[in-house]
C-alpha cells in the first residue's frame, strides 16, 4: 500500500512539474494546452459512459503525450519553439481524438495523408535538431556540413515513418485491427494467377465485384489489404522529410537568420551558437574537404 501511494505521489509530482513547465512557456501555447486537455477529458468521460474503455485508454495516452514537450525541455535542457510545441499538441489531438475516436480517418480521405506529411516534417525537424545541437557544441568530436545535417534529418524521419508502418502492420495482424486502411481497386496484376505457374504477371482489369466464400462484398472492386495505404503514407512522409531537410540545409548555412526555420528547430537552453563560431566550424569543414580533393 505504501509503495502504491509513493508511486502515485511521484506521478502527481511529475505531472505538476510538467504543467509548471508548460505554464512558464509561451502564454498562447499554454492556453492551447488547457483547451485541448479539457476537450480530451470530456472525450474520455463520454467514452467511459459508453463503456468504450479502449477510447478511455487512448485519452489517457494523449494526456501523457501533451506533457512530452515540457518533459523534453525540463529533463533534456532543450528549448522548443512555441510553434513546434503547438504543432505537437495539435498533432496528438488530431491523430488520436479526431482521427480515431471521431473517425476523421474515414470521414475525410485526406486526414491521414495530412498527418503523415506533417509527421515526416516534424520528425525531420527533431532529427535535424538532435544532430545540430551536437554539431554546434564546442565539445563535440565531429563537424558535419549543412548537407550531411540535412541527410541525417531526412534519414531519421524516414526511419520513424518505416517503424510506424511496422507497428501498424503488427497491430493489424496481432489484434485484427485495420490501421493500414484498405483500398478498392479495379485492376490487379499478380504472378500467382499465371495459368502456367510461371513468373508472368496475370492482369485482371475492370473488376466490379469480388466474392469471398461465395458472398459478394459489395465494394465495386477488388479489396487491397493495406499496401496502397502504406506506400501512400511513406510517400507523403518522404515529401515532408524532403521539405524540412531543404529548410534545415539553408538554416545551417545562414545559422539562425531564417525566422521560418527557427520556429521548428529546438536549441539547447541558454546556449546560442555565435555566428563567428558557426562560420569557423563551417570553414573548417570546407577547408578539410578542399584539402582532401587536392590530395586526390
Amino acid at each position: 500500500m505504501k509503495r502504491e501511494k509513493s508511486h502515485k505521489s511521484r506521478l502527481r509530482r511529475f505531472r505538476e512539474q510538467m504543467e509548471a513547465q508548460m505554464r512558464g512557456s509561451d502564454p498562447s501555447t499554454f492556453r492551447l494546452y488547457l483547451v485541448l486537455r479539457a476537450l480530451v477529458i470530456v472525450a474520455g468521460i463520454a467514452a467511459m459512459l459508453e463503456h468504450r474503455y479502449e477510447y478511455v485508454a487512448m485519452c489517457a495516452l494523449v494526456l501523457l503525450l501533451f506533457l512530452v514537450p515540457s518533459f523534453i525541455e525540463r529533463q533534456m535542457k532543450i528549448e522548443l519553439p512555441s510553434t513546434l510545441e503547438k504543432i505537437i499538441l495539435l498533432f496528438a489531438y488530431s491523430a488520436e481524438i479526431l482521427g480515431e475516436m471521431q473517425s476523421f480517418y474515414i470521414r475525410f480521405a485526406w486526414w491521414d495523408t495530412m498527418l503523415h506529411t506533417l509527421n515526416g516534417f516534424l520528425c525531420a525537424a527533431i532529427g535535424f535538431a538532435l544532430v545540430d545541437i551536437l554539431n554546434s557544441n564546442p565539445k563535440a568530436k565531429f563537424n558535419l556540413s549543412p548537407f550531411y545535417l540535412a541527410v541525417v534529418a531526412f534519414c531519421f524521419s524516414m526511419t520513424v515513418g518505416v517503424v510506424w508502418e511496422f507497428f501498424e502492420f503488427g497491430m493489424d495482424n496481432i489484434f485484427h485491427l485495420d490501421m493500414q486502411k484498405d483500398t478498392v481497386l479495379s485492376l490487379i496484376s499478380s504472378v500467382k494467377l499465371d495459368p502456367a505457374g510461371g513468373n508472368t504477371p496475370y492482369v485482371i482489369s475492370d473488376i466490379t465485384r469480388v466474392a469471398v466464400n461465395g458472398k459478394d462484398l459489395g465494394l465495386g472492386g477488388y479489396l487491397d489489404i493495406g499496401l496502397y495505404d502504406t506506400m501512400k503514407d511513406l510517400l507523403v512522409n518522404f515529401i515532408g522529410a524532403v521539405v524540412f531537410s531543404i529548410i534545415g540545409f539553408f538554416y545551417v548555412q545562414s545559422r539562425g537568420k531564417s525566422k521560418f526555420a527557427s520556429q521548428f528547430i529546438p536549441v539547447r537552453q541558454g546556449e546560442e551558437l555565435p555566428e563567428e563560431q558557426t562560420a569557423e566550424k563551417t570553414l573548417t569543414v570546407q577547408t578539410a574537404q578542399e584539402e582532401k580533393h587536392e590530395s586526390e
